[in-house]
């Protein structure tokens, strides 16, 4: 495909974007539709978002910006998350099946805050067996997938906020009790992990039912791209219109 001309005149060459991903899509499809827009193979992305959750996914197209990721990837990342208390699911979000399920005791605002700042800070945490952190070459999903659990050791993550978004008001309890919360965590914090440790906390169990990523590091969904813009026909020009070049990036650090 012939690339056509940048919005300053010269061929596109590389580019980075922040991607507003719609719930349902995988990561692989969004770098999948930026590079079919662009006609560009050197594609990829900072940090993956699973199908059901939202918000920020940072694309990088041609060799100068898929060089800069694992830069890209070392800020912390700011999350808004549901929980549903009261059931846990196998993989610790909506894509799994329900494991237990319970009718979850009126919670106290105060009883709800000591279970959130125990989880402030330095600690550790193990990764999810549903997840796409790598056993011999292969995601642990894959294993998973056929009844084998790899457990990861644990390793340490940094959660700087935790905080509620609901209003802070007393739970009355009784059967799938939502509870929202904003995250401020380092990389390589697993958010369905805390949402199924916060549950085990409260003594009611819990799953991810909602997430939306809306920072990480110097990135956030300000002026971002529409994801669902990937399937319009004039997909490319809009994609250009929004495209961020590697100095751009290098001046926000």
């Amino acid at each position: 495909m012939e690339e056509e001309n940048d919005r300053v005149g010269h061929p596109f060459e590389a580019g980075i974007f922040v991607i507003d991903k719609p719930a349902g899509p995988t990561s692989f499809r969004m770098v999948s539709g930026v590079r079919r827009a662009l006609g560009m193979k050197k594609v990829g992305h900072a940090g993956t978002l699973d199908p059901f959750a939202t918000g920020l996914l940072i694309v990088c197209a041609g060799r100068p910006a898929t060089r800069m990721i694992s830069k890209m990837m070392d800020g912390r990342k700011e999350y808004l998350a549901t929980l549903c208390l009261g059931v846990e699911t196998e993989t610790f979000d909506p894509e799994g099946t329900v494991v237990n399920r319970q009718s979850v005791a009126p919670l106290r605002a105060e009883q709800i805050e000591r279970c959130l700042s125990s989880f402030r800070g330095e600690q550790l945490q193990v990764p999810p067996i549903y997840s796409a952190l790598k056993h011999q070459g292969k995601p642990l999903y894959h294993y998973a997938r056929q009844g084998i659990s790899i457990v990861k050791a644990a390793r340490p993550v940094f959660i700087e906020t935790l905080e509620r978004t609901d209003g802070g008001h007393d739970l009355a309890g009784g059967e799938e009790v939502q509870l929202s919360v904003r995250v401020v965590c380092s990389k390589g914090t697993y958010i369905r992990s805390l949402a199924a440790d916060i549950g085990r906390s409260l003594g009611c169990g819990a799953y991810l039912t909602q997430l939306r990523r809306t920072r990480s590091g110097c990135f956030t969904l300000e002026d971002s791209f529409p994801g669902a813009e990937l399937l319009f026909p004039d997909a490319r020009q809009r994609l250009l219109a929004k495209a961020l070049s590697v100095d751009d990036f290098a001046n926000l650090l």
